[in-house]
């Protein structure tokens, strides 16, 4: 339609009208229910055959028309899962759902309210959606609070500690996210990287937040108390505020290192171990363990000086771990855990052939392409490598490694006790 302007001259004049998604959608919603319908009454017979297939369409087009009704809100959490990694002795799982336990298994999802409870000889790790991972220990009991995200990928994890103790680490997660810990009425929100000690002795009725790297900030009952590494509180439940402790630094191992190997020419090993010493300190307590979370050990000894000789060792993977201990019998924090593996070598036999590839990262993960004597055996961190060809050519990649300086140990060993080790540090960023 032509129109005129104020000054004489003819004009144009459009009219929009706005179509959105969502009345299309509602429009052919409508016409196919009423198609649906015709053919209802028409066709009788066809009423079984087709009704699945109307209900599926009309499902589909109700999720399309929700779809374009817009984005869900930020805030908006949906819930996630959380899943066993390690587990030994007995442990045992109360869904939020059941009333009953059961076994603790690798296939069981833990979500929000599940309880989980560990025995006498029992040990957990969980890790959630976010990376933050919680190692529970003997006879402890945890429920899980809250294990949600958004859609910026936002997590909100939280978990008490009902009884006993518990070891957690925070990973690098999304800005924005939170990862708490709550012990009798204090919640601790752990800064991303960081790791703490909680300990909830109802027996005592002391409780016990520490900081072993990183930082946390605690709340109970209006206080606010802040800790960076090797700081924690402790409490009781009508303690009217939090006392502020102090961990003692643990030592730093020495020998055997990290993901050693150590040649035995069979039988039972004696091996030296040694770490720093540390000032104020009255001795130190060593254990050794086959399983990185010491659920049981195989040594537990307490000497004065900061070296020792342990003899009886056997064949196979090993873990030990260091503390200091005072006059007052206080000990310190314990130090990183170092890995090592006993290898049978047997006597006047050479080494063997053993070629290593430039490694590939993959992110967190490195893939391992060598070649080795055929028939022989090859491990990498004390791992077995599953397939070598019949030319010995391997492939291996690695479990994701933690984000700094990670060395990786390369053995390979022929029926004869022959034995070959490459060693490659790597930076993981």
């Amino acid at each position: 339609m032509a129109l005129v302007s104020e000054n004489g001259k003819p004009t144009i004049h459009v009219t929009w009208k706005t179509v959105t998604y969502r009345s299309v959608f509602l429009a052919v919603f409508i016409v196919v229910a009423i198609l649906s319908a015709g053919v209802y009454f028409a066709f009788p017979q066809a009423r079984q055959k087709g009704a699945s297939s109307i209900s599926s369409l009309f499902s589909r087009l109700g999720e399309l028309i929700a779809g374009n009704a817009g984005p869900a809100k930020p805030g908006a959490m949906s819930s996630q899962q959380a899943h066993f990694t390690a587990l030994d002795g007995t442990v045992r799982v109360k869904k939020a759902n059941g009333n009953s336990w059961i076994n603790a298994d690798y296939n069981v999802p833990l979500e929000k309210g599940d309880v989980i409870q560990t025995g006498a000889e029992g040990m957990a790790k969980i890790v959630f959606h976010d990376g933050t991972n919680y190692t529970v220990k003997q006879d402890s009991l945890i429920v899980v609070e809250e294990n949600s995200a958004n859609q910026q990928q936002q997590t909100n994890i939280s978990v008490a500690v009902t009884t006993g103790t518990v070891d957690l680490a925070t990973a690098t997660y999304v800005q924005g996210s939170r990862s708490q810990v709550i012990v009798r009425g204090a919640t601790a929100s752990l800064a991303p990287d960081s790791s703490a000690r909680v300990q909830n002795d109802t027996k005592t009725d002391r409780h016990e937040i520490v900081v072993t790297k990183g930082a946390a900030e605690v709340v109970r009952s209006g206080e606010v108390q802040s800790l960076t590494s090797g700081e924690g509180v402790s409490f009781q439940t009508e303690s009217p505020r939090m006392a502020r402790i102090r961990e003692v630094a643990p030592p730093t191992p020495i020998a055997p290192a990290n993901m050693m190997p150590i040649f035995s020419s069979g039988g039972p090993k004696s091996v030296d171990f040694s770490w720093t010493a540390m000032p104020n300190a009255l001795g130190y307590r060593l254990r050794i363990s086959r399983n990185p979370y010491f659920s049981s050990t195989v040594v537990d000894k307490k000497v004065n000086t900061a070296d020792v000789i342990v003899s009886g060792l056997t064949e196979g993977a090993y873990y030990w771990v260091v503390q200091s201990f005072d006059r007052d019998e206080k000990e310190s924090l314990e130090s990183e855990k170092n890995r090592f593996t006993i290898i049978p070598r047997g006597k006047n036999t050479a080494g063997i052939n053993l070629e290593l590839e430039p490694l590939v990262q993959h992110g967190h993960v490195l893939e391992l392409t060598g070649k080795t004597e055929v028939g022989a055996r090859v491990m990498v961190n004390g791992q077995e490598v599953p397939v070598i060809g019949n030319d010995g050519i391997f492939h291996y990649f690695t479990p994701p490694l933690s984000a700094g300086e990670s060395v990786i140990t390369i053995t390979a060993q022929n029926a004869k006790g022959g034995v070959n080790t490459v060693q490659r540090t790597v930076v993981i960023q």
